[in-house]
């Protein structure tokens, strides 16, 4: 590279910055690897973003700590705030390292530095704000709420389950689909950052992410779905590549969006993003086994609710799993965005020079 192309690249490179700095507000609401994964993609695009995240999570290292210290489950958090943090790649690898021996066994190094913060500040919301701050996190990661619910699962059949944890194994037992979900106690109070976020927001986005143990608890609490569905953001759910063992077997697009629907408020959002990629041979076959596939688009029954329905090129290959492509999802949701919510003046020009848009 000459000292010419040097420059332009140096040029380029704070316009971009500058373009972060002031890029849309969005809000991102889910749970999981899902939402971690595009939370990577998005901060490219944008510092000012904030994810909202479930709390119901009882199993694994996050159910240990919850059931012993009484705090929130740390998991997903710590996922959301290691995507939007700026760190070197050793402090990613020591916050993600998880103990093989001793009484520690099956924890996770950043679960725990979570709950040591959550002792010396004394709140869980307090506790998520110092360990962003210490990590250079560009927006902000929130719990939906600070209350201690649980997550009860209720079927076609009349059966019932309480714990998140416990949902796969019964539904496969049951045989039959989740009717209805709800928190325990129901209507927790949320974050008021949360309320407040939302109402500020350019664009929400809905997933990806388990339908019923990610997205739906966070429309549970008191004021999220209302908040969401009365905003005036550009609001996009973005649909799971794959159906998903113990929750969503032979779901097609429209019936995740139905019960969605089914919990909140049928103008919830605007668009439903999807996957246009087909699944390689080889992978479906490693989900076979599980009773899951690349999820159907139903495309008519879009039509008949009058939601738009958009496809688009998502999938990340070379991996084990069905995963969205970070960058790829981020982009199709900032040209979305450029696209139908046109913000004036230069804030205008900068979204639509991020996608490079006319």
């Amino acid at each position: 590279m000459n000292e010419m192309e040097y420059l332009d690249q140096q040029e380029q490179d704070a316009e971009r910055e500058l373009a972060r700095a002031v890029g849309p507000n969005i809000v991102a609401i889910g749970g999981g690897t899902g939402l971690s994964t595009m939370l990577r993609g998005l901060k490219e695009f944008s510092d000012n973003i904030t994810a909202i995240v479930a709390v119901s999570d009882d199993g694994g290292g996050s159910g240990v700590l919850r059931h012993e210290m009484g705090i929130l489950p740390p998991g997903d958090i710590r996922n959301c705030i290691l995507a939007l943090a700026n760190t070197e790649p050793l402090m990613e690898r020591l916050l993600n390292y998880r103990f093989k021996e001793g009484t520690l066994a099956g924890q996770n190094f950043g679960n725990l530095f979570l709950a040591a913060l959550d002792g010396v500040c004394g709140t869980f919301d307090e506790a998520v704000r110092r360990m962003s701050e210490v990590l250079a996190v560009k927006g902000r990661v929130l719990p939906v709420t600070t209350a201690d619910v649980y997550l009860e699962a209720q079927f076609e059949n009349g059966g019932a389950v309480l714990g998140e944890s416990k949902i796969m194994e019964f539904k496969k037992k049951q045989h039959c689909r989740i009717s209805k979900i709800r928190l325990v106690p129901e209507n927790p109070q949320p974050l008021p950052e949360t309320i407040e976020a939302i109402r500020n927001a350019d664009m929400i986005v809905l997933g990806p992410g388990s339908l019923y143990t990610s997205i739906i608890p966070n429309l549970l609490v008191s004021g999220i779905g209302d908040t969401v569905a009365l905003s005036r953001a550009l609001r996009v759910y973005v649909c799971n590549i794959m159906t998903q063992e113990g929750e969503t077997e032979g779901y097609t697009a429209f019936d995740h969006v139905q019960s969605l629907f089914d919990h909140s408020r049928p103008d919830l959002f605007d668009i439903c993003l999807v996957n246009s990629t087909p699944v390689p041979k080889g992978l479906l076959e490693r989900y076979s086994p599980e009773g899951a596939g690349q999820t159907e688009m139903d495309s008519e029954r879009f039509r008949e609710a009058g939601i738009d329905l958009v496809e688009g090129d998502l999938f990340s290959g070379g991996s084990n799993f069905a995963r969205h492509d970070p960058h790829r999802l981020a982009f199709q949701l900032m040209r979305l965005h450029a696209q139908h919510r046109h913000r004036p003046g230069i804030y205008g020009h900068y979204d639509r020079m991020m996608v490079e848009l006319p």
